[in-house]
């Protein structure tokens, strides 16, 4: 009897391959559809938390497998406009990871962004974006700066969560290192 394929399991696994084939590689595991920025180890978020070329090149990677629009090694060859696209869903996403591994510091509570599958923040980056401005990540209580970070205006705090990104990544590097 021949064996019956599930089309859309078929499908589903196909754009994870697309998708997520290239950071299974890089960083040695394994990612579905569902995938959140709470699903990621700490090795990985803390590469994508890090600003420079090589996270961009993985960003890319995954960028453009969602928006089917190849491999990371054509990027240069994209219209303008793509290139944009794919740069800001970078810088969007960058944030997020940033937001997220100061969440595990237990720096931040609530992420605007936590609930959603990486993918579905691709695809949906323009809403996500319009959403995030009226929804900044929400310090912690427990955070020294809090206090300052409440008398705080909506649009200067994620401002003022941006500003501890270097310490972030610091005491990030030294918790991978425990």
């Amino acid at each position: 009897m021949p064996k019956l394929v599930d089309l859309h399991d078929y499908r589903t696994k196909a754009v994870e391959q697309k998708v997520f084939g290239p950071w299974q590689k890089r960083f040695g595991e394994t990612y579905h559809s569902e995938t959140r920025l709470s699903d990621l180890s700490d090795r990985t978020l803390y590469f994508l938390a890090r600003p420079g070329e090589d996270s961009s090149i993985a960003y890319y990677e995954m960028i453009m497998g969602v928006l089917d629009l190849g491999p990371a090694t054509k990027f240069n060859y994209l219209a303008s406009e793509g290139q944009m696209r794919v740069v800001d869903i970078h810088l969007f996403l960058a944030d997020q990871m940033r937001f997220e591994m100061m969440r595990r510091l237990k720096w931040l509570d609530a992420l605007p962004c936590q609930k959603f599958s990486i993918i579905a923040m691709v695809q949906t980056y323009e809403r996500m974006r319009t959403r995030r401005k009226d929804n900044p990540p929400g310090l912690a209580p427990s955070h020294p700066g809090y206090a300052a970070y409440q008398k705080l205006a909506t649009s200067d705090k994620e401002v003022f969560i941006r500003q501890m990104l270097r310490q972030a990544l610091e005491e990030f590097q030294n918790r991978l290192k425990v």
